[in-house]
């Protein structure tokens, strides 16, 4: 077998494996998947946004040609509805309130885009010509759609049993230490902003195929997830009560999920059902529109800020109220978002002394929100960037000088912060310094002068985030709501000729996991990548694992299969010392060799898993055969990128157009297992945060209907919207994991999105502007310069 290279392992910039499949159409994606016999499902949604369902007649759509059944929530009562997998308590200790989530909707709908019936047909044309023939009696209702209006006294209910729309009421920090920390403040500063609605866009829509065995009872759901194990546990306990021996989910290839393909959705657990009932298979595939009314939304913050600083600028307290927009449901994770993915970031890399912090969480008339790429981190980046610029202007500091001088100094570390998490490393200083010299942050003067002389507006801006991921320990996540542990399994496989299979609960959507996790063994095991393959995604294979969020794949499931292959090892030391007639103790290993010290006495790993699986020689009554080992891995804490982003833009002043001229991005990420793979999650990341910043906002009107439905209506970056993106790492080791690595497919999203806004401001000192809101669009930009209203 071919034996690793030192190019292989840790630090190489490995092509990436699955590439080859995926850039020559032979990758499988569940809407590749069609089972013998399969029907096809079109889902009957919602066009009102509140109304009460007086009638469904299906008698004419049930005569169409093909069709086969159809199925309204009348037809579903024995199951469950679809649960939320946190749950938030009041400043009180009350629970949350937490309304049933029909699969399909009961008595009355709630969203624009509301499942209401499912038809199924011979073909999905059939299945939709019948549904749109299907009759539906409404009673039209008032509804609300914004954050706040939603909490007024007068506004229409989501839920009828949820008084004021508000699904919790939740605190964090000490308030009498801010109230005395504003007291004693030289400087105020109050900044209010929204963190506008998104629309996830992964270039895969959500697609479910549900399958059934009527000879053994098994059901089998293909489905565009990050984390097959939750949606088997979630649908088979809590809605379907299939036991899990008799339920497989399978996840193939997915073409990205960005968040919002983490969570159980309606669709799965209606072709599952409808598979079993009809006794055939049954799929359903969105398509772009649909996706836009029922995939999970991100964002939609409504925030006020308030910061104290002392006469020389040091941060002496922050106070901070948050609206967050529910939807009509509560998605799998949503309550979390808000709170603890949030509040708990709101120090970022500063030593503020004292934080306080409240959430009211609001149901209104539209799609769930749930975590999207950042999932509340890059909310609470946004929010402390934009503040710390607003401070600098209004009380007269250097931006830059402002950020450092409340830096959290490289020697406090493990520092604990105001508001619960304890960073165990990290170097702000030096990524700051990084990035101001790859910017040429010195030189921007003169760079903003001659764009004057060319009639354009140039504007630089910064940010120094700092984010959580890796979600951590079980423990301390279920006492903070969490219904599931948040662990990883791996499995390392070593077959008799020395090749290794990889089986992990971790799950790939695009990030390069095939290559990456080839190389923790490649570095470790001493095996070619060419020789290691990886399993996921399949419930029917792997151990129980929880998927891919979070930046958590390396953190926590490399994690785990590190714990893996120390017992591979281990086990290893103890047949090739026999075979060597060695202590087990005078048995060293390297990257695939076991040797006895001080000796030219070696065994490959070759060697020893072949005497393992023929164990002709072998103290059969003191090892077990085979080479395989399993470990999960529980992580300590959460684990803290962080870093410096400068965006530098120009803005045409005739049209208000903004271009991106240069983007530096400078992240710790911990350890670099893949540099290529880093720089390509890095410059993604920035691309959606640019979205943000500049085009992208879900907008719905007064009546809740989604006025951005489609891609005609909802601006989605494109490459002449980017920048150059330079990206760099300065690297401190995580304490707590054995990889010492922090996470880096988030990163990108959550320190851009301030940095643009704060160049965009930058560029339009000369107009007053102390603040724009996001999407900061031509119009708006536009109106600004020649004083319109905006």
């Amino acid at each position: 077998m071919n034996v690793v290279t030192p190019f292989e392992g840790i630090g190489a910039s490995v092509r990436r494996k699955e590439d080859v499949r995926f850039l020559s159409g032979r990758g499988q994606y569940t809407d590749d998947i069609n089972r013998p016999g399969q029907a096809h499902a079109w889902i009957l949604r919602s066009q009102h946004a509140h109304a009460r369902i007086l009638k469904i007649d299906t008698a004419a759509a049930s005569a169409m040609p093909g069709v086969v059944a159809i199925y309204t929530s009348a037809d579903l009562a024995a199951i469950g509805g679809l649960p939320c997998g946190w749950q938030i308590h009041n400043k009180d200790g009350t629970p949350m309130a937490e309304p049933k989530h029909p699969v399909l909707a009961e008595g009355k709908v709630r969203h624009v885009g509301d499942p209401i019936a499912v038809v199924i047909a011979e073909t999905r044309s059939q299945a939709r010509d019948a549904g749109e023939a299907i009759q539906v009696e409404f009673e039209v209702l008032p509804a609300v759609s914004q954050t706040t209006a939603a909490l007024a006294a007068d506004a229409p209910r989501v839920h009828d049993d949820v008084a004021g729309n508000l699904c919790y009421d939740w605190h964090i920090g000490d308030k009498a230490m801010v109230d005395a920390a504003f007291a004693a403040a030289a400087h105020r500063v109050v900044f209010e902003t929204t963190n506008q609605r998104l629309v996830p866009n992964a270039m895969e829509p959500r697609c479910a195929v549900g399958d059934y065995d009527t000879t053994t009872g098994e059901h089998t759901l293909f489905t565009t997830s990050q984390n097959p194990h939750v949606i088997r546990l979630l649908m088979g306990a809590f809605v379907l009560q299939i036991p899990e021996s008799k339920l497989r989910v399978v996840a193939p290839d997915v073409g990205g999920g960005f968040g919002s393909k983490i969570y159980h959705y309606a669709e799965e657990a209606i072709v599952t059902w409808a598979a079993a009932k009809l006794g055939r298979a049954v799929k359903w595939t969105a398509d772009r529109t649909e996706a836009f009314m029922s995939d999970a939304h991100g964002r939609d913050h409504v925030t006020r800020a308030e910061l104290a600083l002392d006469k020389e600028g040091t941060f002496l307290g922050l106070r901070v109220l948050t609206h967050a927009n529910m939807g009509a449901y509560l998605s799998t994770f949503a309550p979390c978002v808000p709170t603890y993915l949030y509040a708990t970031l709101l120090a970022g890399v500063y030593s503020t002394p004292a934080i306080y912090a409240e959430v009211k969480a609001v149901f209104t008339h539209t799609v769930p929100v749930d975590a999207y790429r950042g999932a509340g981190r890059p909310e609470a980046t946004y929010l402390l960037e934009r503040l710390v610029d607003v401070a600098a202007k209004q009380c007269g500091f250097d931006r830059v000088k402002l950020r450092r001088r409340n830096f959290i100094p490289t020697n406090a570390f493990p520092y604990q912060t105001p508001v619960a998490l304890q960073y165990d490393s990290g170097d702000y200083f030096s990524t700051l310094d990084q990035a101001l010299k790859t910017a040429d942050w010195a030189g921007f003067e003169a760079r903003r002068a001659e764009a004057k002389l060319r009639g354009r507006l140039r504007g630089i801006g910064i940010s120094t985030y700092l984010e959580a991921c890796g979600i951590a320990p079980s423990a301390v996540v279920g006492s903070l709501g969490a219904r599931a542990g948040l662990y990883e399994v791996g499995v390392i496989r070593v077959h008799p000729t020395g090749s290794v299979t990889v089986l992990t609960g971790a799950h790939s959507h695009g990030q390069g996991h095939e290559t990456t996790f080839a190389q923790l063994v490649a570095d470790k095991l001493g095996v070619s990548i060419a020789n290691v393959d990886i399993v996921h995604g399949d419930t029917a294979k792997v151990p129980f694992g929880m998927g891919t969020y979070g930046s958590r794949s390396l953190a926590v499931g490399g994690s785990a299969m590190e714990k893996a292959m120390d017992k591979i090892i281990a086990k290893g030391k103890r047949i090739a010392a026999h075979l060597m007639e060695a202590s087990v103790e005078d048995v060293e290993f390297d990257r695939g060799t076991f040797r006895v010290a001080g000796t030219d006495k070696t065994k490959t790993l070759t060697d020893v898993s072949l005497a393992a699986y023929v164990p002709h020689n072998y103290p059969i009554d003191e090892i077990e055969p085979g080479l395989e080992e399993t470990a999960f891995y529980d992580p300590k804490n959460f684990t803290y990128p962080g870093g410096c982003h400068i965006a530098e833009i120009e803005i045409e002043i005739e049209t208000g157009k903004v271009s991106m001229v240069n983007f530096t991005a400078v992240d710790d990420v911990g350890r670099v297992i893949n540099p290529m793979i880093v720089e390509g999650q890095v410059q993604g990341g920035v691309a959606q945060g640019i979205g943000q910043a500049l085009l992208e906002a879900c907008v719905y009107d007064a009546d809740g209907q989604l006025m951005s439905g489609s891609m005609m209506d909802y601006t989605m970056p494109r490459a002449d919207d980017l920048a150059p993106v330079s990206v760099a790492t300065h690297t401190t080791l995580c304490t707590h994991n054995p990889l010492g690595v922090k996470g880096c497919g988030e990163v990108g999203a959550i320190g851009s999105p301030p940095a643009v806004i704060n160049a965009v401001v930058d560029a339009l000192r000369d107009y007053g502007v102390e603040h724009i809101e996001m999407p900061a669009t031509a119009p708006k930009i536009w109106s600004i310069i020649h004083g319109k209203t905006v």
